[in-house]
Formats: C-alpha cells, structure tokens, sequence
C-alpha cells in the first residue's frame, strides 16, 4: 500500500484489512481515536513503535513522555507540527 492509497482509506468506516499494526494505529489516530492507536502501539517495543509512541504522546501533550519515546526510538521531538509528523510515518511505515 502506498502513502496515497492508505490516505485515501481515511475516510473509511473502518481501517483495510491487512494494515500493519503501525498503519493501523495510524489510521485510528487520524479518525479521532487516540486510545485505540495507542493500546495497538503501546506493547511494542521496536525503534518504529517508539516513534509513533512518541508522536501520539506529543499529539497528547504529554511532552516529557513524548521525548522519552523518542529517544528509545532514536530521534529528537520533531519541529515540525502534528499533521505533518502524521504524514512522515505514514510516509515511512507504506514504503
């Protein structure tokens, strides 16, 4: 699935089958439903689940855990805002 097919499923009822569990914490964030993405993340421990755990603490508010997360993913909280954050790991996670 490329970026443009997985935007494009936004605006489904529900996410597509198949979706890695990535795209589809993504794919629930974007429909308002924060604590559904996150209890998909939140028992993975890879640098990728960092990163999205990062972002979706950040979309939180809750900076200091959004930096914790971002260093056990290896990156730095971004100085970008939230929508374009969201575009990058979809970017990232449809390649």
């Amino acid at each position: 699935m490329n970026l443009q097919s997985f935007t494009d499923t936004i605006t489904s009822p529900t996410p597509p089958s198949g979706l890695s569990v990535y795209l589809e914490a993504l794919w629930y964030d974007a429909n308002g439903e924060w604590n559904k993405a996150h209890d998909l993340i939140d028992d993975h421990e890879d640098k990728d689940a960092a990163w999205l755990h990062a972002y979706l603490h950040r979309k939180e508010g809750d900076i200091f855990n959004a930096d914790y997360w971002y260093r056990k993913a290896g990156k730095i909280r971004p100085a970008i805002g939230l929508d374009e954050e969201w575009m990058n790991l979809a970017n990232y996670f449809t390649k």
